[in-house]
């Protein structure tokens, strides 16, 4: 099953030209970029690792490759994404978010719903 969040995420991977592309759009924008990773792809898991500092200052995408490039070597087997922020209203805004590096293999995500007595179930009898 192929983790699908973000910007991009029913394409085919981005290759390192896309990416490249897609950095300097965000840069252009006037946005902050920022990589993140985990090993845990869990729709619920909103908070990743941050990989260093966000690059507010950056305004060539080389730079951000050259991190991506250093993320990709210490976290082979993991999710990456890139965050493009806006702090044009005073606060952090995530304008764009898409994954540029997956595992080999891809973990199975599996959601198990439990049931249990709540208002509906207990109180049902009151009803007929």
């Amino acid at each position: 099953m192929r983790i699908t969040q973000g910007c991009f995420s029913f394409l085919p991977d981005l290759d390192d030209v896309q990416i490249t592309a897609q950095v300097q759009y965000i840069l252009d924008k006037g946005w902050a970029v920022s990589l993140e990773y985990t090993y845990d792809p869990h729709p619920r898991n909103t908070y990743w690792e941050m990989w260093g500092h966000p690059m507010f200052d950056l305004r060539d995408a080389k730079g951000a490759m050259m991190e991506l490039d250093e993320c990709r070597k210490a976290h082979p087997d993991a999710y990456i994404r890139i965050q493009a922020f806006d702090d044009t209203r005073g606060f952090e805004t995530v304008q764009m978010s898409f994954i540029v590096n997956r595992p080999s293999e891809e973990p199975k995500i599996h959601m198990q719903r439990t049931d249990f007595e709540g208002r509906s179930q207990k109180y049902a009898w009151d009803c007929r």
